[in-house]
């Protein structure tokens, strides 16, 4: 029974929480929800150049296996042509605080052929279909990708 009761208060808690919190403008959602989408774009494009412009300096990710990466492992992931293509879906832009948005997606990534056959050679599975978190930050008047982290999308059992 307590922890009914304990679960139930953190559930209203969560909820009344979530609920107060400003949410961004409908130019800064659909602004940031954009550069989310770029980031995949510059990727499958190979063109690190606009990664770069959309990266902050002290970038850092979470891949799907849960390694954390830099922000010159991910321009290298551009350069080195990881992704043939993608689709871009289910996007929501949720306000931290005045100078920073997380922009929550989800995606369905067909990665080129040499990157799959190099990770067949290493035994490792990539899923097709991710949820991925951005968290944009107001850097001197430009919005900066901070922060990204994969979560692969299963069946759960």
């Amino acid at each position: 029974m307590k922890s009914s009761f304990a679960l139930a208060y953190i559930a209203i808690v969560c909820t009344a929480s979530f609920a107060q919190a400003p949410q961004p403008n409908d130019a800064d959602s659909q602004m940031l929800i954009a550069r989310s989408q770029s980031v995949l774009a510059a990727i499958k494009a190979k063109d690190a150049a606009a990664l770069n412009n959309l990266l902050a300096d002290d970038f850092r990710s979470i891949d799907v296996a849960g390694s954390l990466g830099s922000r010159q492992e991910m321009l290298g992931t551009a350069q080195g042509g990881f992704l043939s293509d993608f689709l871009f879906y289910n996007p929501q832009a949720f306000r931290i605080d005045n100078d920073s948005v997380l922009v929550s997606y989800d995606t369905a990534m067909t990665l080129s052929e040499a990157v799959r056959q190099e990770l067949a050679e290493d035994n490792i599975t990539w899923p097709r279909y991710s949820r991925i978190s951005d968290l944009w930050v107001r850097q001197g008047g430009e919005w900066k990708l901070k922060f990204e982290q994969f979560t692969p999308l299963r069946a759960m059992y």
